[in-house]
């Protein structure tokens, strides 16, 4: 059996907490999931943060992983003499199993694990696996088809890699970071022990206009400065399709302009809202006619946008 070094494939030290391991499989997993990820080899990495995940994630299996000792990653390996007898009797050779495969199915140890084979009704083991969905699959709700491979007894009590293919419904207002759970689609139990829960990560894949806060939106709006200046009535997208928002008269770039329960729809209660941020945009090309209009306007114009510096200017120079 060859070693693999799950505290150095997650980046984090032996002594992390949970909160810090979890940390750091979210940030990894985003960065090398194989839908989404430009990153060279990104489907085997992500299967590598994956499986440490899953035995560091659990405490049972964390201190059965520790107790292995330390070797060099790739590095052929036994465990020593007593850790069959502490924490698994399980029917195969050391040697012709995957490290991942063993904690897998790890499930009580020594003659407590005997027993619980042997005699006790014992639930399967529970997984996760990350979900990527856009924004519009969020806010109308989506079924998704899952392939997955996880490793299962047989009734002999050997383990097996065996495919899973089923469906599940992501509700609408599926936020970015939320874990859904799935009853009955984890590891198969054993001795009629209930089947394990499969937990879902949702991940939300960036959206060209519009920027996600919870069930909140936010999305840039770009404003003539006649618009800014004399008010205006606007088509906006949002989600659900376009609607009207009226433009008060003096609108200031950065202002937000709130259009309420138009932003991801929550499981209980109201949507969230959506936030148009106004950005004043000028022309990059102008008309000889534009430039005539403009220069009539400065021409007139006593509005001075630097006002304050020269009142700051004031007293910083005003001597007492």
């Amino acid at each position: 059996m060859k070693y693999k070094d799950y505290y150095a494939i997650l980046g984090v030290e032996r002594g992390a907490d949970d909160a810090e391991i979890k940390k750091a499989y979210r940030k990894l997993a985003r960065k090398y999931h194989p839908d989404v990820s430009k990153e060279k080899g990104a489907e085997e990495r992500f299967k590598e943060i994956a499986e440490a995940y899953q035995t560091l994630k659990d405490a049972e299996k964390r201190a059965a992983y520790d107790q292995l000792g330390r070797y060099q990653p790739g590095q052929d390996f036994k465990p020593p003499p007593d850790w069959r007898q502490q924490y698994s009797d399980q029917p195969f050779s050391f040697d012709d199993i995957d490290l991942s495969d063993l904690f897998a199915g790890l499930g009580g140890g020594g003659q407590r694990g005997r027993q619980a084979r042997g005699k006790m009704a014992m639930p399967g083991q529970d997984y996760e696996v990350s979900v990527h969905i856009t924004l519009e699959e969020a806010y109308h709700g989506i079924e998704v088809n899952l392939d997955l491979t996880v490793p299962e007894y047989d009734k002999s009590g050997h383990l097996h890699r065996v495919p899973h293919a089923f469906k599940a419904r992501i509700p609408k207002g599926a936020t970015d970071g939320q874990r859904l759970r799935v009853p009955g689609k984890g590891g198969k139990g054993l001795n009629g022990g209930r089947d394990g829960d499969l937990y879902l990560n949702i991940v939300l894949h960036p959206h060209a206009l519009f920027r996600v806060s919870g069930h909140d939106l936010y999305l840039d709006l770009p404003l003539a400065p006649w618009e800014a200046v004399l008010g205006a009535t606007l088509e906006v997208p949002t989600p659900g399709g376009s609607v009207r928002l009226k433009v008060p008269p003096g609108t200031r770039a950065g202002q937000q302009l709130r259009l309420p329960k138009r932003g991801l729809p929550r499981p209980r209660g109201e949507a969230g809202d959506l936030f148009a941020i106004v950005q004043i945009v000028v022309p990059g090309v102008a008309s000889d006619q534009e430039r005539a209009l403009f220069k009539q306007l400065a021409d007139n114009s006593a509005f001075n946008p630097r006002a304050h510096f020269e009142q700051e200017a004031g007293h910083a120079y005003r001597t007492d």
